[in-house]
């Protein structure tokens, strides 16, 4: 990973009011020029606020963005043409092939003759799709359309790519393509925003990670950092017996250090005694072990401790 003194991306009091909603309150974050950084969030946590806002496409209601030392508001264009973005949705012609998407795309960004032809063929080679690129769009997998969908996002080389959601839907070998596009352009010293709902994508792809809820960054850090700080490695014990049995042995293993959810689940933390201790003393107090499971701390489990385990419809 490449990393340079300034942030690829600042983000200092920035925020979002639409009427009396707040979408998204105060952010202040830093993303570092070669790093992986990903944006977490339930539904309506304002992560795709916030992308918009990062992009340009949404003006903010307070608050600034930095993008590789140029400030976005006091100059946009100087701001944007740094910027890459590869929306959730795909963003291409179908009807056109993909050699006639991505010429489009470059003219938009003022490349023209050689240069274009040049950028179009790396851009290609990166996402794997040489061989397909006069192939109408509409004949491609879903998984070719967001490689091609990122290969339109490179064309600029920006020095910032925002990926959004960048592998719905697609099956598992694009899917791996995609990893190893990322991976490859952050060791080429490309800063990614990395906005996506697969916790285990954030794990194996990001250095760092923001997560958001109702407007507001949470929590922050590396992904051992944020499971050590929230969640941990346990093992679940159900109980079952005659109920004053199981009373009692809930009693004892709770003083143990285990914890007691829905009067006949006991957990057993890092902190607790030992389990062959725990489940002697279950049996010692004539409860039966009805189910043991193991529960491995993961960014997934930080996430819902900090979010909440209820379900969330979007705004």
């Amino acid at each position: 990973m490449i990393r340079s003194s300034q942030p690829g991306v600042r983000l200092r009091g920035l925020g979002k009011d639409y009427g009396a909603r707040t979408a998204v309150g105060s952010i202040d974050l830093d993303v570092e020029r070669g790093e992986c950084f990903a944006l977490l969030g339930p539904n309506g946590a304002g992560k795709t606020t916030t992308i918009s806002m990062l992009a340009g496409v949404v003006t903010p209601t307070r608050g600034w963005i930095e993008i590789c030392g140029i400030e976005l508001g006091s100059d946009p264009y100087a701001a944007k043409v740094k910027v890459g973005l590869v929306p959730q949705e795909i963003a291409l012609y179908e009807e056109l092939s993909a050699l006639q998407n991505l010429r489009y795309f470059g003219a938009l960004y003022g490349l023209r003759g050689a240069t274009l032809a040049e950028r179009i063929d790396q851009s290609l080679e990166v996402v794997g799709l040489r061989d397909r690129t006069r192939e109408q769009v509409k004949t491609y997998s879903g998984g070719m359309k967001r490689r091609l969908n990122i290969a339109a996002g490179l064309l600029h080389r920006p020095q910032v790519l925002i990926l959004d959601e960048p592998t719905v839907g697609v099956d598992p070998q694009s899917r791996n393509q995609i990893f190893s596009t990322v991976r490859a352009l952050r060791d080429a010293g490309t800063t990614i925003v990395y906005s996506t709902h697969y916790m285990e994508e954030a794990e194996a792809l990001c250095d760092r990670v923001a997560i958001m809820d109702a407007g507001k960054v949470i929590a922050s850090g590396t992904v051992p950092e944020l499971v050590a700080a929230h969640t941990r490695d346990e093992v679940i014990i159900e109980l079952g017996g005659d109920p004053a049995a199981v009373a009692e042995a809930s009693r004892a293993a709770c003083a143990g250090g285990a914890t007691l959810h829905g009067g006949s689940l006991l957990h057993i933390g890092p902190s607790s005694r030992g389990l062959g201790s725990v489940i002697g003393g279950i049996e010692q107090c004539g409860a039966v072990v009805v189910r043991i499971a193991s529960h491995q701390a993961t960014l997934e489990n930080a996430f819902l401790a900090l979010t909440g385990r209820a379900l969330r419809d979007e705004p």
